[in-house]
């Protein structure tokens, strides 16, 4: 079994091949994520879609992604890796054919639900071919290279994104993909292999009712976290029926885990006090990253009133920065130093990220203000990703570590799902809470405010206006200007809160078992 394990090592050309192959995979499932957003306006032109209609070309692509995402380890065994990989690559790139050509808003929908399926395989089975591709010794390298694609891949989307709509179309972002997915499916057959799985379960074994639970649990959350701040969460029947069934498909899908004979996810993968700890981690790292490549965008976009590619151009810095660091980090687990003490750094920085973030925020800060405190989010990002993940998988062993790569995957996405939801909730409620406490320092009374209002009923006089409608358009860019203030603050909430968390995770590095940092993989299947 040890050397089946060694058999999969791969060395000079060969690896160098594979592992340009999975981060290309990676790449194009994450990229995928976040390109979409920066066209849903067109779409919505072409379409005829309205705006809650439009919100499910996401929404749709997520609840697949996280749905298939805890079955890969499970497929790749009934199917044989690199046949699952090329045909995960196969979904993938058709449906983006499929996309583009897509005639209306259902059928743009439907097909990015398939693609979601095709790439949720993508990043997992991605990280597991690469982990097995390098000997022991070099496995944080490997998580090094493989992290360098999931942490570019949400920022690259936007610029990507807003080039192709302004330049081209919409289909576009999706053409883009099938290029590269004919020459991730040639390679992943011609240098990709499968270790040996014992026997492949027969249909009546396969854990259908497992499939049933899976998809009830976490397709239900997803969309509630997707859909909760719009549909005003709990007062609406809908998420209501849906939040119950995502609690009932959890107890029974964990259920069905322990007690059936051939489950679809291993649970008892989760002994391991590592992986427990690293998936709590990577919720938290995916909190933080989708969390914050969203804040930012939509901060620079609706505040500062920027475009697409310019809000792009301005995270590429930081991903750089992370990119460049993720090897330095990785050399530093192979020399032994504990992952807990590099990850509690990684959070440290990651707050004065946060910190420095509130600090500079105003209603018209410029991308001087925030270039450095972008490149410190990278340095921190870098400290994060490839300890977290090494150390997730440092104490498995065999086809443990499939299993494993799947929780951490899974549980990234939904950290990013979770910090989405929560952040725009809360920028929605701390922006109503602000504007009633500004609203209350503009007592009309008062001879600052007379005189402001005047000042700009004057403006508007001078422009040709009555002196009726010059007053009113005082009173309404007065009101905008307290909206735009009222937001900023809740930005700047947003962002000390979850510096806060990030702070308050240190400690519980304290809880980890110093491991040996690197991942055994002896006794894979």
């Amino acid at each position: 079994m040890a050397t089946q394990a060694e058999d999969l090592v791969e060395y000079g050309f060969r690896r160098v091949i594979i592992t340009i192959t999975a981060v290309l995979c990676a790449l194009l499932e994450i990229v995928d994520t976040t390109i979409v957003n920066v066209a849903l306006n067109d779409m919505r032109g072409t379409l005829g879609a309205t705006l809650t209609d439009i919100a499910w070309v996401i929404t749709a692509y997520a609840i697949a992604n996280v749905i298939i995402i805890p079955m890969t380890s499970w497929l790749s065994q009934q199917f044989g890796r690199r046949n699952y990989f090329a045909a995960s690559i196969i979904i993938f790139t058709v449906s983006s054919f499929l996309c583009g050509n897509a005639t209306n808003i259902w059928e743009l929908v439907f097909f990015r639900f398939i693609q979601g399926m095709g790439g949720g395989a993508l990043l997992v089975t991605a990280q597991t071919i690469i982990t097995e591709s390098y000997p022991a010794a070099k496995r944080g390298m490997a998580q090094a290279i493989y992290g360098m694609g999931v942490i570019v891949g949400p920022t690259l989307g936007p610029p990507l994104g807003g080039y192709l709509v302004d330049n081209f179309s919409w289909p576009y972002i999706f053409y883009i993909n099938i290029p590269l997915g004919i020459i991730a499916t040639v390679l992943t057959l011609s240098f990709v292999r499968s270790p040996k799985y014992g026997e492949k379960l027969k249909a009546n074994q396969v854990d259908w009712w497992g499939i049933v639970f899976l998809a009830a649990f976490i397709g239900s959350l997803q969309y509630v976290l997707e859909h909760g701040q719009q549909d005003d969460w709990f007062e609406n029947s809908t998420i209501i029926t849906l939040s119950v069934l995502s609690f009932l498909g959890l107890i029974f899908f964990i259920w069905r885990q322990l007690t059936y004979q051939y489950p679809i996810v291993n649970l008892r993968v989760l002994k391991d006090k590592n992986l427990r700890i690293g998936t709590i981690m990577c919720f938290i790292l995916g909190f933080g990253l989708y969390g914050t490549t969203f804040i930012v965008p939509i901060y620079t976009q609706s505040i500062l009133g920027w475009t697409a590619t310019d809000t792009g151009l301005l995270l590429i810095p930081s991903s750089i920065t992370t990119a460049l660091l993720m090897p330095v980090i990785g050399k530093l687990i192979q020399k032994g130093i504990p992952q807990a003490y590099l990850v509690s750094i990684g959070f440290l920085v990651f707050f004065g990220f946060t910190f420095w973030m509130h600090n500079v925020m105003t209603p018209d800060t410029g991308t001087e203000h925030m270039f450095w405190p972008l490149i410190l989010r990278g340095i921190g990002l870098g400290f994060l990703f490839v300890p977290i993940t090494t150390l997730a998988l440092s104490t498995l062993q065999g086809k443990q570590i499939g299993e494993g790569a799947a929780f951490t995957g899974m549980m990234r996405q939904l950290g990013g799902s979770f910090g989405i939801a929560i952040i725009t909730t809360f920028i929605s409620r701390f922006s109503q809470q602000h504007r009633v406490d500004l609203i209350s320092h503009l007592d009309s009374a008062k001879f600052e405010v007379q005189q402001r209002i005047q000042q700009m009923q004057m403006m508007f006089m001078s422009k040709g206006f009555s002196a009726s409608e010059s007053l009113d358009k005082a009173h309404k860019a007065l009101e905008g200007s307290v909206i735009k203030q009222s937001t900023v603050l809740s930005y700047m909430d947003v962002f000390l809160y979850l510096g806060i968390m990030f702070l308050i995770c240190i400690p519980f590095m304290l809880l980890i078992k110093k491991g040996s940092g690197k991942v055994d993989m002896s006794n894979v299947h």
